[in-house]
């Protein structure tokens, strides 16, 4: 079997959703010693058992990395990547636990026939799990320096920033020295308190990302811990309500609120929360917006749906429903990603999934896997690999 990068090597692949491993300690060792004590750390219970602790979240039972895919972790490390095909997700998972960011992580990316990737944190989702605002900000700002640092001149691995939204002016402040330091884009929690995303008090927040060009993006399950049921069908429920739901509420608040006739630079993204949703929930934006037009406020330019389409995005990693609504939505707002390493992502078989879009026509994949991600992040792109850029603009005024 080829690498899926000789199979994908007349597409442009942009990986819109890829995570980074990082160490236990990254937050204990930075922090200021105010906040040491409350940091993300591992403790040992009477029985032995290790738990990852962090606050706002319930512990965390450590496990050993899963060995039933018949494969020696050792001998795994030194295998070239023609070998990769004969191992599952579970030991690509193990491989990133066990490796750091160097060359085995572009080998396994030449694999799959990713050009570049968006980089999203792990343990870090979790940075705005206490509800102390200055928590949160610390979190962040340890993670941003450490990510920046860790792929310093990794041209094909574009980190993500994280903004803790609580603290409004702090948030302004840390998104210009990202921008600084050269991210491309910045992450903020579905949810933030009892303050929404529709507020006006988020204004200088949409400005500074105005000003700098970064797009915001939500990823799922971040902002509280998603693990809220239990047993029962809880492994499911978390998954699908709580953790990837989360981020309708987001796109409802920014795209029925003027946030964008305010912002019209403004761009944002869902990300590992697929794409089938979509076009029922731009319907029913609109659908509420012209049923209930006597209490609905502002009065705004466009409909809701059309902000969406103008200016936001999904992406998804294995989704056939959302393939097949990307007439709804507009195929231009659509993205994928192999959500490396983890088990529910395509990686090391992007290539099969890929394959599987079903009847889409050539212009429309480049587009999904790769162009729509480097127009959105501002990666450059072989002239030979480029198609004509999108007029993403409202079907009415």
């Amino acid at each position: 079997m080829k690498p899926n990068k000789e199979v994908l090597k007349d597409f442009f692949v942009v990986s819109a959703d890829s995570h980074v491993n990082e160490p236990h300690d990254l937050w204990s060792t930075r922090v200021p010693d105010a906040f040491k004590a409350r940091m993300p750390r591992i403790e040992v219970d009477a029985q032995g058992q290790k738990w990852f602790v962090m606050e706002g979240r319930r512990p965390s039972k450590i496990r050993e990395a899963p060995r039933d895919a018949g494969v020696d972790v050792e001998a795994f490390k030194e295998q070239d990547t023609d070998e990769r095909p004969r191992l599952d997700r579970t030991a690509g998972a193990m491989f990133q636990k066990v490796g750091n960011i160097d060359e085995r992580r572009y080998r396994d990316m030449d694999y799959d026939g990713i050009d570049v990737e968006i980089v999203f944190p792990n343990k870090g989702l979790a940075n705005w799990s206490s509800p102390d605002p200055e928590h949160n900000k610390v979190m962040c700002r340890v993670y941003n320096d450490w990510v920046s640092e860790a792929f310093k001149g990794r041209n094909r691995s574009l980190p993500v920033a994280c903004i803790a939204p609580a603290d409004i002016e702090a948030a302004v402040l840390e998104i210009q020295r990202v921008a600084r330091l050269g991210f491309h884009s910045v992450m903020m929690p579905p949810l933030v308190g009892k303050r929404g995303y529709n507020s006006p008090d988020f204004d200088p927040v949409w400005a500074a990302l105005s000003d700098a060009n970064l797009p915001v993006l939500f990823h799922a399950g971040t902002g509280k811990d998603p693990r809220t049921a239990g047993g029962n069908g809880g492994a499911v429920i978390n998954y699908v309500v709580h953790a990837m739901n989360t981020v309708l509420e987001p796109v409802v608040q920014i795209c029925s609120s003027g946030v964008f006739d305010r912002f019209p630079r403004l761009k944002f993204a869902t990300i590992e929360a697929g794409a089938g949703w979509v076009p029922y929930a731009l319907w029913a934006m609109d659908h509420g917006y012209e049923k209930h037009a006597f209490w609905v406020t502002p009065k705004l330019k466009y409909k809701p749906s059309e902000y969406f389409r103008m200016h936001g995005h999904a992406s998804f990693q294995d989704d056939p429903i959302g393939i097949e609504t990307r007439h709804w939505m507009g195929v231009d707002a659509v993205m994928w990603g192999n959500d490396y390493p983890h088990l529910e992502g395509t990686w090391p078989h992007s290539k099969e999934v890929i394959d599987a879009f079903g009847d889409i026509t050539r212009e429309e994949k480049a587009k999904i896997i790769g162009l729509n991600a480097a127009r959105l992040f501002h990666i450059d792109v072989p002239e030979a690999l480029r198609v004509p850029a999108p007029k993403r603009e409202p079907a009415s005024a």
